[in-house]
């Protein structure tokens, strides 16, 4: 399972419903996450990456002056919107086309990324979510920039 995080000072998604657009979900400072199931992914995906992304430490804390990166999402008050992202899987290693044999069905894919929501809504955050295997419109505002990879593969 692969996640991308991106600190926001806002986020929010959009779906096109016809010739209108709802909201899918909105942030106001927090964490927008794109998350991308991998075919072999389960359970222990999902604690190691809805773990890490409770716990990063990227938000500065309001004294210190060195201005380090010292507190959670929860202990900055923060949000998640978690949006679900297959292209994630995707492999640009050959030609031009990106292959996404690696990404899971929609099937297995969907309870693992719904799993990772409930794990962090059990943690008591704050999470709004996209909709799953939609066509979504992403609007954020970079805070920082920070913007880091997350890959369960990759824990050791």
């Amino acid at each position: 399972m692969r996640a991308v995080v991106q600190r926001v000072s806002s986020a929010a998604v959009t779906i096109a419903d016809g010739d209108a657009e709802r909201d899918a979900g909105r942030i106001g400072p927090g964490l927008l996450v794109f998350v991308g199931v991998e075919r072999e992914d389960g359970p222990d995906d999902v604690r190691y990456i809805a773990g890490k992304i409770r716990h990063l430490r990227v938000f500065e804390d309001p004294g210190d002056a060195g201005r380090h990166l010292n507190r959670s999402v929860a202990q900055a008050g923060g949000a998640v919107l978690v949006v679900s992202q297959f292209t994630l899987a995707g492999d640009c290693r050959k030609g031009r086309r990106p292959s996404f044999d690696a990404a899971a069905s929609p099937e297995v894919a969907r309870p693992l990324y719904d799993e990772v929501v409930e794990e962090l809504r059990t943690a008591g955050l704050s999470v709004a979510t996209g909709e799953f295997q939609a066509t979504m419109r992403v609007e954020l505002v970079n805070d920082g920039p920070v913007t880091l990879l997350l890959d369960s593969r990759k824990q050791f």
